[in-house]
């Protein structure tokens, strides 16, 4: 379960206040809403990026709003990618694992397990900037799953791409979906990413959540 309980967020001239809202365990939640309505700043505040003034992010049954953010076991995708770009796609994948100090041998065996998950095998020996955007993305996934997080957070994953490869990366994270048990939360603009991933909807509105 993701929660946020009256989050209060103040960004320069930019406030949110009293935000709430509750995605259930395993499930795929969607928020949605205009441009610059701080729909990435409560993304970036429950993944522990921007700090909050009140309230509290509940993660499961417990309290994380002081944890640092690899203590809250979520994998983040930004909508930059934010790929780095002198690592190889492995070394990528494989940087939340020595991170968390794996061993080399289950660090490799975790990264092809993911790789042929996301269907990239050949992709790992290739530098970021090499990739098309639809490569990027689902590179940047496998990073973000690697160390089998019990949270994901995907901020707009499918909006740089074109058509075909948004259906390809559609098509990805309905398999995610259905095969990895991991709650979710997905910034998106589309309507149709909504209808087709999310288990709950959520709007963000004149500062308000509701959901739909």
């Amino acid at each position: 379960m993701i929660r946020s309980e009256n989050l209060c967020i103040k960004c320069g001239n930019f406030s949110l206040s009293n935000i709430s809202f509750t995605i259930p365990e395993n499930k795929w939640g969607i928020l949605m809403g205009k441009s610059g309505c701080g729909k990435t700043t409560i993304l970036e505040s429950v993944c522990g990026l921007r700090k909050i003034r009140t309230g509290k992010i509940i993660l499961g049954d417990t309290d994380a709003t002081g944890f640092h953010p690899l203590e809250r076991n979520i994998g983040y995708v930004p909508q930059d990618t934010a790929l780095f770009p002198t690592m190889t796609v492995f070394e990528n994948i494989a940087f939340p694992l020595r991170v968390r100090k794996w061993k080399n041998d289950a660090a490799a065996a975790r990264v092809g397990e993911i790789a042929g998950l996301l269907g990239i095998e050949k992709l790992l020996g290739r530098s970021p900037v090499n990739l098309s955007g639809g490569e990027k993305q689902l590179a940047a996934i496998g990073r973000a799953l690697a160390f089998s997080p019990k949270y994901l957070c995907l901020d707009e994953p499918l909006s740089s791409l074109d058509e075909d490869r948004k259906e390809d990366l559609f098509v990805m994270l309905e398999k995610i979906k259905k095969s990895i048990n991991v709650t979710t939360l997905h910034i998106t603009h589309s309507q149709t990413e909504a209808e087709r991933l999310g288990d709950i909807i959520l709007i963000l509105k004149d500062g308000k959540i509701d959901a739909k």
